[in-house]
């Protein structure tokens, strides 16, 4: 376990991500993480967001302040920045979150190979220090994902039985076995985990907070 900075902004993180948690940590921030246990498929039915971008940073809203209402995990209250996120896959005029089923995960991983999609990946961040809850911003990080057009049919099998992509949207990932099934990206390639470097920075400094006072390992 990496040794921590008390005097440091803490970041709070509402999401149990392994991606988004390794992201941190690889910039030298070590969050506090907190299930956000928001109900996202009802929330969308509720809010009917119309676009991909919308959807993402309405998830990204409610997580952050499902954490803030919700305290920390030993019942104090949050003292620091709460980072929300939500991450959809955007192909072929449909939008994509996590698969779950296997099934599914090899239906979307047999349409999209040879072509490509968009990661939408939003950002809520709340300004909770001193247990007060004060200004919030949000943004969204977008990457278009091309896919190779040479994988195989056993390959596919190969990565689904891995369990990987049935949890994360648009059934791959970037940071682990995935990778090597995808060509290239075009823009930010941390909106491919789902937490983007360069916008989680323009948005702490919004609030008022340096980048440098996060780091903490």
């Amino acid at each position: 376990m990496p040794t921590t900075d008390p005097a440091a902004v803490r970041l709070y993180l509402a999401s149990t991500s392994p991606a988004r948690l390794a992201t941190l940590r690889a910039v030298g921030i070590e969050p506090i993480t907190i299930p956000s246990r928001v109900d996202e498929e009802a929330a969308v039915r509720s809010a009917a967001p119309g676009t991909p971008t919308e959807m993402v940073q309405l998830l990204a809203r409610l997580k952050a302040e499902a954490v803030v209402e919700g305290g920390s995990l030993d019942g104090s209250a949050i003292d620091g920045l709460v980072l929300g996120g939500d991450s959809a896959f955007e192909f072929g005029g449909a939008v994509y979150g996590k698969p779950h089923l296997p099934e599914t995960a090899r239906q979307r991983w047999h349409e999209q190979r040879g072509l490509s999609g968009v990661l939408h990946s939003g950002h809520w961040l709340i300004d909770a220090r001193g247990g007060v809850v004060g200004a919030a911003i949000g943004g969204v990080a977008d990457a278009r994902v091309h896919f190779a057009d040479d994988i195989t049919d056993t390959e596919i099998d190969a990565y689904i039985a891995t369990g990987e992509p049935l949890e994360v949207a648009g059934a791959f990932t970037i940071d682990s076995k995935g990778a090597g099934f995808i060509e290239r990206i075009e823009g930010d390639p941390h909106a491919v985990v789902g937490l983007s470097v360069p916008l989680l920075r323009r948005l702490v400094r919004a609030l008022g907070v340096e980048w440098t006072d996060l780091w903490n390992v």
